[in-house]
């Protein structure tokens, strides 16, 4: 029986030396809240895979032939990404803007979602304009989605994968072949193969933080952040019509209270950069 325990407590130790290698090398932390991460996952790898996923996924989409909507989304895309790119290099994240290559397209579906891929690349649907009818709550929806992109939480979601399917005993072993287990993370993770258009479900603690983040960087562009209320209050209101896009983002009214309470902390940060 010592014997035993004795072989239990030196797996334990030696996976406990695994760990902790990783955890110093895969650490990172998020632009804005400052929260640390684990990113076992190259932002090169994660960029690469989510592409592939991505220009899959846009061969086979209908863009929308409603050039006015469509303008629209490109521009406020355009302008929460100016806005994104100067946080980052006043606060010293400069180097970050390597990892991104914005693209915003505006996909013909009466469904009401929209998502991002790795690197910026974010696709809105013409069924969530429905819901999103001013330009700042359009700001809103692609705001959160370039929270999500900025945070890394695909990096993080497909490190959290990789963790979980190879397990903690074999993870170094994993990860020298790491290029072939994130092409086979990617799949389960981005959704795209096999739910069109459909992300899978981020944590409550990622959309939280994409909230915070996308109301940053809407007060950065000069919208008011207020107009992420109205929005979601629509969509938690919105039932069936607002289902495909609840999947992947859940609103409730703890969401809505947590917005309101960091707006003050949002429109601080947009005034300290005018100054």
């Amino acid at each position: 029986m010592n014997k035993i325990s004795s072989s239990i407590r030196c797996v334990i130790i030696i996976c406990a030396f695994v760990i902790t290698g990783i955890l110093s090398t895969g650490c990172g932390s998020v632009p804005l809240t400052g929260r640390k991460q684990v990113l076992l996952v190259s932002d090169k790898e994660v960029f690469e895979a989510g592409l592939t996923q991505y220009n899959e996924y846009i061969r086979g989409a209908e863009l929308s032939s409603d050039s006015r909507s469509t303008a629209l989304v490109k521009s406020v895309g355009s302008k929460l990404a100016q806005s994104t790119e100067r946080y980052l290099k006043a606060n010293g994240f400069e180097s970050e803007l390597d990892n991104l290559e914005w693209e915003f397209n505006l996909v013909k579906s009466n469904e009401v979602n929209a998502f991002c891929m790795p690197g910026g690349k974010i696709v809105v649907y013409e069924g969530l304009l429905s819901v999103a009818q001013t330009e700042a709550e359009l700001a809103t929806v692609i705001g959160h989605e370039i929270g999500h992109a900025v945070a890394k939480h695909s990096n993080e979601r497909m490190s959290q994968q990789i963790m979980t399917q190879y397990g903690m005993a074999i993870l170094s072993q994993a990860l020298s072949q790491k290029s072939a287990a994130v092409q086979t993370v990617a799949t389960s993770v981005f959704g795209l193969g096999a739910q069109v258009g459909i992300m899978l479900p981020y944590s409550r603690k990622h959309e939280y933080e994409a909230d915070y983040m996308g109301i940053v960087f809407m007060e950065i562009a000069g919208y008011d952040s207020a107009s992420a209320l109205d929005f979601w209050t629509k969509m938690a209101a919105g039932g069936s019509n607002a289902n495909d896009f609840l999947s992947t983002h859940p609103s409730d009214s703890k969401r809505i209270a947590e917005i309101k309470r960091r707006i003050p902390e949002a429109q601080a940060i947009a005034v300290s950069m005018k100054n």
